[in-house]
């Protein structure tokens, strides 16, 4: 059976999925929009976010064609190197993305955007060890649960790098959730944390110790976001290679974020 023929499961259509609609670095909706009316592929639940109505897009084609084959053209056409002609700084961390999700099919894209075969059973079992490794050293620290489900083998198939990376997303993600604003990065800091009557204040800023403390939070989470979502070095992080025990510790401290957030008011 050749790799057009086989049928990918439901957990790597989630992998597929989710790694192309990634909120910041994954396709726009218009580019969804444009894919899926390229390939005549049926759109189910088009006000979804953008990783389950692309989930929900290719299960519903896989069960009717019974073969990935217009899944596979829908990678490619999303991975076409000419697509990113405006914007070359998108397609690298794109690629990354995709092909840690693809790593689960035996599966992978070249820089020249085509899909070839790779190893899949060492890399899966490889990944599923690390990745409950790293789970089960961060439920013995109590670290949260909005930074635990963040260790899926998926993420560490290649190294805790991506893993820690994703955490700091969902950091971005609660923000803009408690405050309703849209920002990214320092600017959605900025916006949320600083200033004398933040959105989002984590103790009652009465006295100078609790106004410190408030703005040396809004620092931390400033400084987790510089070291890890700035576009401009995210081509060369991506090939970070980060230990296990750097990744736990960077881990930790996005547990306390989350916590403190999640007390805030």
């Amino acid at each position: 059976m050749n790799i057009v023929e086989k049928q990918f499961s439901q957990s790597e259509l989630e992998a597929i999925a989710a790694a192309l609609g990634d909120t910041s670095e994954g396709l726009t909706g218009s580019e969804i929009d444009h894919i899926l009316a390229t390939l005549k592929m049926a759109d189910p639940n088009p006000d979804m976010t953008k990783w389950k109505r692309l989930h929900n897009a290719f299960v519903e084609r896989q069960n009717y064609s019974q073969n990935r084959r217009a899944i596979l053209e829908f990678i490619r056409q999303a991975m076409k190197p000419e697509r990113y002609a405006k914007c070359p700084e998108r397609f690298e961390p794109m690629r990354a993305n995709v092909n840690r999700a693809l790593a689960f099919s035996g599966l992978a894209v070249n820089a020249a955007g085509q899909i070839y075969a790779v190893d899949r059973a060492q890399t899966l079992s490889e990944a599923q060890r690390r990745a409950d490794e790293l789970r089960a050293d961060l439920t013995t620290r109590g670290v949260h649960p909005d930074v635990l489900r963040f260790c899926r083998a998926e993420l560490v198939a290649d190294n805790y790098f991506h893993a820690v990376l994703e955490a700091t997303k969902s950091i971005a993600d609660k923000l803009r959730v408690k405050s309703g604003l849209s920002e990214d990065g320092a600017k959605l800091v900025d916006a949320t944390l600083c200033g004398s009557a933040p959105r989002i204040a984590i103790n009652d800023l009465l006295t100078d110790s609790q106004r410190s403390e408030q703005s040396g939070f809004a620092n931390l989470v400033k400084g987790v976001f510089g070291m890890f979502r700035n576009p401009t070095a995210h081509e060369a992080r991506v090939l970070w290679r980060m230990s296990k025990e750097d990744a736990e510790d960077l881990l930790s401290i996005a547990s306390l974020i989350h916590r403190r957030i999640d007390a805030a008011r």
